[in-house]
């Protein structure tokens, strides 16, 4: 008979490729936000020439194939994970011959993992940040929550907060403005608590500069 080890574990690989898994869940996702906003509709950002390949159709193009391919990886790595996870499922207790598919499976996303994070690590590395095109896309409007908690920072309840900002913007948009357009007596009509000091909480960077915990913005 096959003795049966105490100590003998046969997930670690599948836990090493569960962890590369998610590492590429979020580049995949990082990838294709920086595809977005690289597109003209966005311009926040313009990615090195070195990253990137020219159309064969169209001349003008610029197509970000080292973002589509890092995108494209994290299926290789997540069918491996899944194929291991399908060859581990009726094991037994102790080895079988079975595991010895972990090996391909696991030097496999050991190569695509270390050349992915490589490309990833050149294409942040070199892309240009547009800074005029992000300020252009802010509105007055991404700050309602902000104008919520200024509420609450005063006593009001946020339910309560959200429901009068609610009712704030209803009022900006039957005006046609926009909601830091809104007169202190507008403000004032929904809530008395809505004071004067409000002009402070339309402030983009400001908004971003209150928050501290990481991801907080």
């Amino acid at each position: 008979g096959r003795e049966t080890p105490s100590n003998f574990s046969p997930f670690f690989p599948v836990e090493f490729l569960s962890t590369a898994s998610l590492i590429m869940i979020h580049l995949s996702r990082l990838s294709e936000d920086l595809i977005m906003y690289n597109t003209k509709e966005f311009g926040f950002i313009t990615l090195s020439d070195s990253y990137c390949t020219g159309s064969s159709l169209m001349p003008q193009k610029k197509n970000p194939d080292s973002l589509e391919l890092i995108r494209s990886k994290a299926g290789r790595v997540f069918g491996r994970t899944t194929g291991l996870f399908m060859v581990l499922k009726g094991l037994p207790s102790a080895y079988n011959k079975d595991l010895q598919e972990d090996k391909e499976a696991v030097i496999d996303v050991i190569d695509t993992l270390n050349a992915v994070l490589q490309v990833t690590t050149g294409v942040i590395s070199t892309l240009q940040i547009n800074k005029d095109a992000m300020e252009r896309a802010l509105s007055p409007d991404m700050l309602a929550t902000d104008l919520a908690n200024y509420l609450v920072r005063k006593g009001m309840p946020f339910r309560q907060a959200h429901m009068a900002v609610g009712k704030a913007v209803h009022l900006a948009e039957s005006k046609g403005v926009s909601l830091s357009h809104l007169s202190t007596e507008d403000f004032k009509s929904i809530t008395p608590m809505m004071g004067s000091d409000i002009s402070q909480v339309f402030n983009h960077q400001h908004s971003v500069e209150q928050y501290t915990s990481p991801g907080g913005t």
